[in-house]
């Protein structure tokens, strides 16, 4: 391991390493190694920025694994869980979205993921104040629909507008303009993860079914080498900034069964830690409101399980609800919440 300097990983300034550097830390194996709680408090920098540097200097210069009980302490000071205002799917994801994890929201055109997806970026900014990327990739984001649901929350027109402003909206129609995008937030994040409030707290993606499916033709070669570059990208935002990544993604039919499944194939599937499916609850018909969401992949919760949700319901003062989120209190962990 070297010598620290500015540019070595994510998050590291340049101010940063002479900070570190008066009170002699010099090196990526002093830093690694000290009581970071200690370093914060001398230093005057924020020990969650510590923890993610310490998390990506040690993934990309050390030799030794790590143990259980180190794993278990970084965890549990850097997940949150955040609801996604919507009670149903929170008991389908344990609580809601965990930070450091990709959860994925399938379904065919119609079925709602992009209604999911606003009204997630809605309960984060307003119910949770934290800042939400959304990375629009099929023209499906409304900024009056986003409105609509925060007037269902407050009638007051100043906290509609300051939740408004913590919703950043990025369009990019194709692979290349999205892997820009995500290549440029780690360094922007990581210099917000250095404050303690107003940090970017979820990444939505909708969808990456839209920039990925045109590029698995033909032998699929180059085009599934992009999907994975994308997917390292994803993966490593959420772990390394302590992001909660929410994307979507198409459907198809088994060929066997003939039942849904999530679009983009084995070599994705792998991508998210959890994967819902919304499919028209039935006797709603094509244009109904109900859908039922189907927890097809998890790492907390037996899969199979179903809730119904129903659209209709969403934006209006009864939809209100008292799902707060865990984020203003200590970091909840599975089966802590039983």
């Amino acid at each position: 391991m070297g010598v620290l300097r500015a540019g070595l990983c994510p998050g590291l300034t340049q101010d940063m390493v002479q900070i570190l550097r008066s009170r002699g830390i010099k090196t990526v194996v002093d830093l690694v190694s000290a009581d970071l709680e200690e370093v914060a408090q001398k230093c005057g920098l924020s020990y969650k920025a510590l923890v993610a540097l310490r998390r990506v200097l040690l993934a990309q210069f050390s030799a030794f694994p790590f143990n259980g009980a180190d794993l278990y302490e970084e965890l549990k000071t850097s997940t949150a869980i955040l609801s996604t205002g919507v009670g149903s799917l929170d008991k389908l994801l344990d609580a809601g979205l965990y930070t450091g994890e990709v959860t994925e929201i399938a379904g065919a055109p119609g079925s709602g993921k992009t209604q999911v997806c606003l009204c997630v970026a809605a309960n984060v900014a307003h119910g949770l104040q934290q800042n939400v990327l959304y990375i629009d990739s099929n023209g499906g984001l409304t900024a009056s629909r986003i409105l609509q649901l925060l007037q269902a929350r407050t009638p007051d027109e100043e906290e509609q507008a300051g939740a408004l402003q913590r919703i950043q909206v990025v369009r990019a129609f194709d692979i290349f303009q999205m892997l820009d995008v995500l290549q440029d937030l780690r360094g922007a994040v990581s210099q917000q993860v250095r404050s303690s409030s107003g940090t970017l707290k979820v990444v939505v993606v909708d969808s990456v079914a839209a920039v990925v499916a045109p590029l698995l033709g033909g032998q699929q070669r180059e085009g599934l080498a992009l999907m994975m570059q994308l997917a390292r990208e994803l993966k490593t935002l959420a772990r390394d900034l302590s992001v909660a990544v929410l994307v979507t993604n198409h459907t198809t039919r088994d060929r066997d069964s003939g039942q849904l499944k999530p679009a983009l194939g084995r070599s994705w599937s792998f991508v998210p830690s959890t994967r819902l499916l919304l499919d028209s609850a039935q006797g709603s018909g094509a244009l109904g409101s109900r859908r039922v969401a189907c927890l097809t992949k998890s790492p907390r919760l037996p899969t199979g399980c179903q809730e119904t949700v129903d659209l209709g319901s969403w934006g209006t003062p009864a939809f209100q609800g008292d799902h707060k989120g865990h984020w203003e209190q200590s970091p909840v962990f599975p089966g802590d919440h039983t």
